[in-house]
């Protein structure tokens, strides 16, 4: 499969966006009796937050959520009963759960373009305007055909480090963990999301990276591994995961900011 097989311009002026959400993760790494997306934070679960900052966007009129064969809280949220909400049976693993999504999309009928906007059920805390700058890709894919997509990612600030396994040093009698090298952050960035696609396209190169057994961590990966570049957008750094427990509280806090900011 090429490029000219996957990829062909859209028609940006009949184009639909529709926002899908994996949502079928446990959130193992919190330590919780619930998955991360129905902890309550700032007086709503997480998932509710991020479903506001999604239709807070006038674009946005529809969103699909994958779900875990096995939840039964999300019906028992006051949105649930949202029409513009679809919800279909995600996977094991946050491609899976991606692809049931878009091939949920896929067999619909539709006269228009469909762009596929990516986003993480654990990440409530988006702004409008980093969706602003993300949903330009669409506008600016009329003039320059190459433009596959991108995604809302943040510089690497931090000193970077590798690890190296024990076994690679020979030592078998620490238990902590050591450093290979510092590894150059110029040019490194932070993949955040959303992520915005055509859905043919996406779906198109994410059936042929699982068929290659590539590692596909988000949905760019999966363009990349077609040959594609993504367009990296620079998004607000609060845009967080809520992925540990201590993120919670920092969730708490750039959203009640982000209130304070809506009522200025």
């Amino acid at each position: 499969m090429n490029k000219s097989q996957l990829h062909s311009p859209a028609d940006v002026s009949l184009a639909e966006i529709i926002a899908l959400i994996p949502a079928a993760g446990i959130g193992s790494r919190m330590k919780s009796d619930c998955p991360k997306q129905y902890l309550n934070v700032a007086g709503k679960t997480i998932l509710e937050h991020t479903l506001a900052a999604l239709f807070e966007h006038p674009r946005i009129q529809r969103v699909i959520i994958a779900l875990n064969p096995a939840d039964t809280q999300f019906a028992q949220l006051p949105i649930a009963s949202d029409p513009r909400i679809t919800t279909v049976i995600g996977g094991e693993e946050r491609a899976d759960s991606v692809l049931a999504g878009l091939d949920y999309l896929a067999d619909l009928p539709t006269g228009r373009t469909t762009w596929v906007l990516v986003h993480d059920a654990a990440r409530p805390c988006l702004h409008r305007n980093d969706l602003d700058s993300l949903l330009q890709i669409i506008d600016h894919n009329a003039g320059s055909p190459d433009v596959c997509g991108g995604l809302l990612a943040s510089p690497v600030r931090d000193t970077m480090k590798r690890m190296v396994s024990l076994s690679e040093t020979g030592s078998s009698t620490t238990d902590h963990t050591l450093i290979a090298h510092t590894v150059d952050r110029n040019g490194l960035w932070h993949a955040l999301t959303p992520q915005l696609f055509p859905l043919q396209l996406l779906r198109d190169c994410l059936i042929k990276a699982l068929a290659d057994q590539a590692c596909i961590t988000d949905e760019s990966s999966a363009l990349e591994h077609c040959g594609y570049r993504p367009v990296l957008i620079n998004g607000r750094a609060d845009n967080i995961k809520v992925t540990q427990p201590e993120d919670l509280a920092l969730a708490e806090f750039y959203l009640s900011q982000k209130a304070k900011e809506s009522i200025v």
